[in-house]
C-alpha cells in the first residue's frame, strides 16, 4: 500500500453516476429498503478480501486495457501533484521508498531499505534510506543508457522541488516541525553516498517511514532544468506535447504513446527490480492501453462489451451488472472449476463500506469577511445545524440505492486511534437544527426565509463537481431540507480544475462538496488539511498563525500526538482532536458507501482480492 499525503480529487463515486430519483420515505422505510436491497445485491456477488496470504508466480502476456476521463495535464511529476488524474497517468513510471502492508500494519522496503535511530539524549531522530542495486532509470526499447536511481534524486527532489517554496509543492509544509519551544526547524536530508541517504528529524515521531516517505524523479533531468530556469524551468519540462518516450521509468512501466483525447499506451519494464518467485517482473500484462474517455456510460457500456479489463459499478448500475455476472467465484471467494462453467463475461466482488467519504464544507478564509456568507460560516452553531439539516438516510436511499451509511466519525476502523464511542452528535434533526440557528441568532421572518440578525436573507451557493451526478443529486437533496428551513442554496455545478483553483488559489468559493484521496489509516495522514498552515486546509488555508482558539488547539493536539511513540500516551491526543474536529465541523462527513468491482474473466483470479482496506489487489493477476 502506498502512503502518501492527501490530495484533491473527485470521489469515484460521484464522478460515475448517473441520476436515480426514489420518492422521499420516512426512516424506518428507508432502512428496510437498504437492508433488502444491500443483502440481495452482497449475496449473489463475491467476498473476498485479502487475508496476507501472499500470491502465487504468474505468467507474462496480454493487454490491460482501462480508461480515464480525461486528459492528463503534464507528463511532469511536480505538476501532477494537485491533479490525481495526472498522477495516477505517471504513477507507472515512478517508486516510493517504501510501502506499508495495513494488513498486519508493517513497513516494509521497496525501492529502498530503511533503518530508523532514535536519539533519547538529544530527542532526536534518523531516518536512514539505502537505494536497492538493481533499480534504474531507463528507456524504452534501451533507447538511451539506463541510469542507476541514486541518493542524489531523492537528496534534490526534497530539497530543491519540494522544499523550495517556489516551486510549489503540497509537501511543503510537512517538512518543518513545531518544537516544544514554539519553533520551527526543518527536517534535512543529507547525502550519505550514492545509495544512502538520510532524513535528519529534530523531534522524535511516531511515523517517521510515512513522513519521509516520497516519489520523486530523476535529478539528472530536473535539476539541469532548475538550475537554467528555476522554479518555472521545473515547471515547464516534460508537457503533455513531450515525447513520451523521452520519460525515463524506474517503474514497471514505460509510457510510449500519447494521442490527446484518445489513448496512452504502456509497455511491461522487464528490467523492474521487484521479482516474483520465478524471477519474473511485476507486473505480468505486457502491455497497458488506458483509453480517454469521456463519459462513464460509454465507459459502463465498453465494459459490458468486453473492451475494458475492469469496472467498478455506480449505485444505480449494480442490479444490472450483478444480476448479469458469471461469477467464476463462490460468494466466500472459492474458485470454480473452468469446465463446469464458461469463462465468459465477469465476476463481481463486494466490499464494506468505504474507508473514505466526500464531505460538505464552508469557506471561512477572511478574504472573504465582507462577503454576508462569511459571517455565517465561522459560526460554529450554523455549521453544526448544516449537519443537523443533512439527511444522510434519505441521500443513502435515494442516490445510493441503499448501498452506504452515514459517516458519523472522524478516523475509519482501520485507523488504530479510532474510538467508536467518539461521534458526530449533530445528525439529522430539524428540530435540533432550528434550536442551533436561534442561538446564533437566525430566525424565521413570516415570508418563510431565515434571516440573521442583521436582516440577511440566508442564501448561498453549494459548489460540486459538474461531472457527477450522484454529487448532483445529493445537492438536490440538501437544498430540499433547507428550504424546509427557509435556507436556499443555489447549486453551481463547476469543473474540477476550476474547483481546485478555487480552493487553492483564488478562495472565491462559499460551499462546496468534495472528497480528498489519501486514506486515514495513520492519523498523521492530512498534514496539509487539518493544520491550520497546511495549504489544503480547505475552509481557511496557509494561515499564519491559527485564525481560531479551536484551530490552535488542533495544531497543538496534532503535533504533540506525532511525537508520541507510546499508544496509550498518545490516544488521549487524538481523542480530543477527533472530538474537536466533530464538535466545530469544518467539514461534514457524507456517506461511506459500500463498493464493488468487476473483472474479466479471462483473467487468472488467484491472486485477486478487494476489500475495503486497499480496494482492488490486481498487481499481480495474469491471464489464464
Amino acid at each position: 500500500m502506498k502512503i502518501v499525503s492527501f490530495c484533491v480529487t473527485a470521489f469515484i463515486a460521484f464522478s460515475l453516476a448517473a441520476c436515480y430519483r426514489a420518492p422521499e420515505m420516512t426512516l424506518s422505510e428507508i432502512e428496510a429498503a437498504r437492508s433488502a436491497l444491500s443483502n440481495d445485491l452482497v449475496q449473489k456477488t463475491v467476498s473476498r478480501p485479502y487475508k496476507n496470504n501472499g500470491h502465487v508466480p504468474g505468467q507474462v502476456g496480454g493487454t490491460w486495457n482501462t480508461s480515464i476521463l480525461g486528459d492528463p495535464k503534464s507528463f511532469n511529476l511536480l505538476i501532477a501533484e494537485k491533479d490525481a488524474e495526472t498522477l495516477g497517468v505517471l504513477e507507472p513510471m515512478h517508486e516510493y521508498l517504501s510501502d506499508y502492508n495495513v494488513y498486519t500494519r508493517e513497513w516494509l522496503p521497496h525501492i529502498a531499505s530503511f533503518r530508523v535511530e532514535m536519539h533519547e539524549d538529544s530527542g532526536t531522530m534518523d531516518i536512514y534510506y539505502t537505494i536497492r542495486d538493481d533499480a534504474y532509470w531507463s528507456y524504452y526499447n534501451n533507447a538511451k543508457p539506463r541510469v542507476p536511481v541514486t541518493s542524489d534524486d531523492v537528496v534534490f527532489w526534497y530539497d530543491e522541488i519540494q522544499g523550495d517554496a517556489d516551486c510549489g509543492s503540497s509537501m511543503y509544509n510537512a517538512q518543518f516541525m513545531p518544537m516544544e519551544d514554539g519553533s520551527s526547524k526543518r527536517i534535512t536530508i543529507e547525502k550519505i553516498d550514492e545509495k544512502s541517504f538520510v532524513f535528519h528529524y529534530p523531534r522524535i515521531v511516531a511515523e517517521p517511514l510515512l513522513s519521509s516517505n516520497m516519489e520523486f524523479a530523476p535529478s539528472f533531468l530536473y535539476k539541469p532544468a532548475k538550475e537554467k530556469g528555476g522554479a518555472d524551468g521545473v515547471k515547464k519540462l516534460f508537457t503533455v506535447a513531450s515525447d513520451p518516450k523521452e520519460l525515463p521509468s524506474c517503474g514497471p512501466y514505460f509510457l510510449v504513446e500519447y494521442i490527446p483525447g484518445q489513448r496512452l499506451v504502456y509497455k511491461r519494464n522487464a528490467d523492474y527490480w521487484e521479482k516474483d518467485a520465478n524471477g519474473e517482473s511485476h507486473f505480468y500484462p505486457e502491455e497497458r492501453i488506458v483509453q480517454i474517455v469521456g463519459d462513464m456510460n460509454t465507459t459502463y457500456m465498453m465494459f459490458k462489451q468486453g473492451t475494458f479489463e475492469s469496472y467498478s459499478p455506480t449505485p444505480e448500475q449494480m442490479e444490472d451488472i450483478v444480476n448479469n455476472a458469471n461469477n467464476m467465484l463462490t460468494a466466500d471467494g472459492t474458485p470454480i472449476e473452468s469446465d463446469k462453467k464458461s469463462t465468459d463475461g465477469y465476476t463481481v466482488f463486494n466490499a464494506a463500506g468505504s474507508m473514505g467519504a466526500p464531505f460538505w464544507s464552508f469557506n471561512q478564509n477572511p478574504k472573504n469577511k465582507d462577503e454576508t456568507y462569511y459571517n455565517w460560516f465561522v459560526k460554529k452553531e450554523f455549521r453544526q445545524a448544516m449537519s443537523c439539516l443533512l439527511n444522510r438516510e434519505r441521500i443513502i436511499q435515494q442516490t445510493y440505492r441503499g448501498l452506504g451509511e452515514p459517516k458519523y466519525t472522524f478516523f475509519p476502523e482501520a485507523n488504530k486511534y479510532y474510538d467508536e464511542n467518539i461521534m458526530l452528535q449533530y445528525r439529522y434533526s430539524h428540530t435540533r437544527a432550528q434550536k442551533l440557528l436561534e442561538a446564533a441568532g437566525f430566525s424565521r421572518h413570516e415570508d418563510g426565509f431565515l434571516y440573521d440578525a442583521d436582516g440577511n436573507q440566508v442564501s448561498f451557493d453549494l459548489s460540486f463537481i459538474s461531472s457527477s451526478a450522484v454529487v448532483s443529486d445529493i445537492v438536490q437533496i440538501i437544498v430540499d431540507e433547507c428550504k424546509k428551513e427557509g435556507i436556499t442554496i443555489t447549486p453551481r455545478p463547476t469543473d474540477f480544475q476550476k474547483l481546485v483553483d478555487q480552493l487553492m488559489s483564488t478562495y472565491d468559493w462559499q460551499t462546496l462538496i468534495i472528497g480528498l484521496t489519501g486514506g486515514a489509516v495513520f492519523p498523521t495522514q492530512g498534514s496539509n488539511v487539518w493544520v491550520s498552515d497546511g495549504n489544503l486546509h480547505l475552509w481557511h488555508p496557509l494561515q499564519e498563525k491559527p485564525a481560531t482558539d479551536w484551530e490552535a488547539r488542533i495544531d497543538y493536539l496534532y503535533h504533540e500526538a506525532a511525537c508520541i511513540m507510546d499508544y496509550e500516551k498518545a490516544k488521549p491526543y487524538w481523542d480530543e482532536y477527533q472530538q474537536i474536529l466533530l464538535e466545530q465541523c469544518p467539514v461534514i462527513y457524507l456517506i461511506r458507501s459500500r463498493t464493488f468491482f468487476a473483472l474479466q474473466n479471462r483473467w487468472d483470479m488467484t491472486n485477486v482480492y478487494y476489500d475495503n482496506l486497499e480496494g482492488a489487489e490486481i498487481r499481480y493477476l495474469y491471464l489464464k
